[in-house]
């Protein structure tokens, strides 16, 4: 099972970034999904969660209303859409699939079992 995040990069601030990450090895059409980051010197932290069927959606403070969370079952892909963005979102981004199937979008970091490399966002003021 692998999990391929992609799309970070270098923006400055107010730009926007979409972000995806692509599972292989199995689906993961029956499982929650969620986007974390970690920046310098921070502990990782969730961002998003979507559910399992992509009806439920979780976003933290900061981003909400700026980020979108989405996931296309038949590509086995989860996104995140990231607008007016700030020197603040600057981080690794990392995406992850629950543990078990048919999960709700419960910010709970410890459910999530699966875990993508990290793609780095770079926001410059």
């Amino acid at each position: 099972v692998q999990l391929q995040a992609s799309g970070g990069g270098l923006v400055q601030a107010g730009g926007s970034l979409r972000l995806s990450c692509a599972a292989s090895g199995r689906s993961f059409s029956n499982y929650a999904m969620g986007w974390f980051r970690q920046a310098p010197g921070k502990e990782r932290a969730i961002v998003a969660t979507i559910n399992w069927t992509g009806g439920s959606t979780y976003y933290v403070d900061s981003v909400k209303g700026r980020f979108t969370i989405s996931k296309d079952n038949a590509k086995n892909t989860v996104y995140l859409q990231m607008n007016s963005l700030k020197p603040e979102d600057t981080a690794v981004y990392y995406c992850a699939a629950d543990s078990r199937p048919y999960g709700s979008s419960w910010p709970s970091s410890s459910r999530f079992g699966s875990w993508g490399q990290g793609t780095l966002v770079t926001v410059s003021s």
